[in-house]
C-alpha cells in the first residue's frame, strides 16, 4: 500500500512547502501554513477534448443570458456569458444568496438552472422563494456538500446555469481535506472551471470573506474565475453596491446599485439620484462632482468641514477618497491658494458611502474646502471636477463631456472643469466655466 503523502499549504498564497514553518516562504505572511493529504498514486484521467479551428466555431459568439436585473447586466459587463465561472463575495448576512436567488429565478424558463447550495436544506430555499414571490418552473435546486454529484447531476440534466452556494462547503472525493480547506478550494474551483467551459455552463460561485473583506482562501481562487465581484453595503444604509473587481468580459470597474426591500433585491435605475441628497439651498462646505464609474457618470456630493484644532496636530480625515490624497490637496491649496490651514481641523467626506478612487474629484475636495472655512456656499447648480498639479494646475480627465452631459440631465446650470475638457459644442442650460489654474477655479466658484 502507498505511503500517504502529506504537506503545508499556506492560506493566503498558497504556496507548497515540505515542513512547518512559522513564516510562508513565497508571500511572507507568519503562521499560515497548514497541514494537508495530498493524493497518492497516479489517478486514471479521461481523454481530454480536440483542437478546434476558429472557423468550425458557427455558434452566435455574442450570445448573453439577461438575468433580470440591468443593474447586474452592466456589472456583468452587459449580461452573462455561457461558460463563465463568476465570484461573488460579500459579509455575512449582505444578500448574496438572496441575489443570485432571485437572478435564478428571473432567468429565461427555457434556460436549465441549478441552484446547489450546501448551508441550507430545501425547505428554507423554498422558503425564501415564498417569501420574495419567486416561481419559476424550470429552476432545480439541489442541497449537497459533494461537488462530484453537484457537477454529475448538472450535467445530466443539461444545467445551462449554475449557482454553488458556498464554494467554502464543497470538497471532492479526489482528496482527504476538510471543506474549506485551500487545497479543496483550488482543486474545487478548478473542477469548476474546467467543467464551466467544456459544458458552456454558466457558473455563480457565493464566497466568503474574511475580516479584512477580501474573499477567503487563496489568492490564486480569484485568478482562476473570469468575473469577481463584491458587495459594498452600509448599514445605516439601504443601498447595497455590487463592484466588479475584475472581468474578463466588461469593465473591471463597474457597479450597481440595488435597495434591498421586504421582496428582496430592487435595482436603483439612477443611481445618483441617492447620492444627491441636498435640499434647495446649498450649505457651505458642499460642492457636486461627477465620478466616472465604469462605463458611466455618477453624481455625488462631496462634503467638507473645517474647524479650529483643538490640539497641536491638526486632523485630516477622509471617507470616501484617500487619505493620503486630501493631504497633498491642502498643501497644494495653501501653496498655490494662498490659504493657511495649519492649524484647522479637516474632514471630508462623499455621502452615500461611495468611494471616488479617480483624482477628478481634486478640484471639488478644494472647492468644498474653501467653501467650509469661509463659510461661502458656491454657486446654487454647480458642480466641479478636475485634477489637482502640484504647481497648482488644473487638469483635465477622461470622459469630461460625458461628466457634463449628465450634470445637465440633472438639472446643474454651472459647471467649473478643466479648460481642456470644455466641449467644442455649446450645452443647451449648462454654463460651463473653464479654469487652467487653481485660483482661477476659486474666484469662479465663490463669485
Amino acid at each position: 500500500m502507498p505511503r500517504t503523502k502529506t504537506a503545508y499549504v499556506c492560506k493566503e498564497c498558497g504556496a507548497h512547502s515540505v515542513k512547518w514553518q512559522g513564516q510562508c516562504p513565497d508571500c511572507g505572511a507568519w503562521n499560515t501554513l497548514g497541514q494537508t493529504t495530498l493524493a497518492s498514486g497516479a489517478v486514471a484521467r479521461p481523454a481530454g477534448p480536440e483542437p478546434l479551428s476558429l472557423g468550425a466555431l458557427t455558434e452566435d459568439l455574442s450570445v448573453r443570458y439577461a438575468t433580470g436585473f440591468d443593474e447586474f447586466d452592466r456589472v456583468l459587463g452587459g449580461g452573462l456569458v455561457p461558460g463563465s465561472v463568476v465570484l461573488l463575495g460579500g459579509d455575512p448576512g449582505v444578500g448574496k444568496s438572496t441575489l443570485l436567488q432571485q437572478v435564478a429565478a428571473q432567468l429565461p424558463a427555457d434556460l436549465q438552472t441549478c441552484y446547489a447550495t450546501g448551508e441550507e436544506s430545501l425547505r428554507q430555499i423554498a422558503q425564501r422563494s415564498q417569501r420574495l414571490g419567486l416561481d419559476n418552473p424550470a429552476l432545480k435546486l439541489l442541497a449537497d456538500t459533494s461537488l462530484d454529484n453537484i457537477l454529475e447531476q448538472a450535467a445530466a440534466g443539461q444545467t445551462r446555469v449554475l449557482v454553488i452556494d458556498s464554494i467554502q462547503t464543497l470538497s471532492t472525493s479526489d482528496l482527504p481535506s476538510a471543506p474549506g480547506s485551500v487545497a479543496q478550494l483550488r482543486e474545487c474551483v478548478a473542477r469548476i472551471v474546467q467543467f464551466a467551459k467544456q459544458k458552456e455552463v454558466a457558473v455563480f460561485l457565493i464566497g466568503h470573506v474574511t475580516k479584512e473583506g477580501a474573499i477567503a482562501g487563496p489568492r490564486v481562487v480569484e485568478h482562476m474565475v473570469d468575473t469577481v465581484l463584491y458587495f459594498e453595503s452600509d448599514p445605516a444604509s439601504r443601498y447595497t453596491i455590487v463592484r466588479a473587481v475584475k472581468n474578463r468580459f466588461g469593465a473591471s470597474s463597474e457597479m450597481g446599485v440595488f435597495a434591498m426591500t421586504e421582496a428582496g433585491f430592487r435595482e436603483v435605475k439612477n443611481p445618483s439620484a441617492i447620492f444627491l441628497s441636498r435640499g434647495d439651498e446649498t450649505a457651505s462646505g458642499s460642492i457636486v462632482s461627477v465620478a466616472w464609474e465604469g462605463s458611466r457618470p455618477l453624481l455625488a456630493e462631496i462634503q467638507a468641514l473645517v474647524a479650529d484644532a483643538n490640539s497641536n496636530y491638526p486632523r485630516r480625515l477622509a471617507q470616501g477618497i484617500d487619505q493620503n490624497r486630501l493631504a497633498l490637496l491642502v498643501a497644494v491649496l495653501q501653496r498655490h491658494g494662498g490659504i493657511t490651514l495649519s492649524g484647522e481641523d479637516i474632514f471630508v467626506n462623499v455621502v452615500g458611502g461611495l468611494r471616488i478612487g479617480e483624482t477628478a474629484a481634486d478640484l471639488p475636495v478644494v472647492l468644498a474646502i474653501v467653501s467650509s472655512f469661509r463659510d461661502r456656499p458656491c454657486r446654487q447648480k454647480l458642480l466641479s471636477f478636475g485634477e489637482l498639479g502640484l504647481a497648482g494646475e488644473v487638469r483635465p480627465v477622461k470622459f469630461g463631456t460625458e461628466r457634463i452631459l449628465e450634470a445637465a440631465k440633472q438639472g446643474f446650470t454651472h459647471a467649473i472643469v478643466p479648460a481642456a475638457n470644455v466641449p467644442r459644442k455649446k450645452i443647451s442650460g449648462m454654463e460651463i466655466i473653464g479654469v487652467r489654474k487653481l485660483a482661477e477655479a476659486l474666484a469662479e466658484a465663490f463669485n
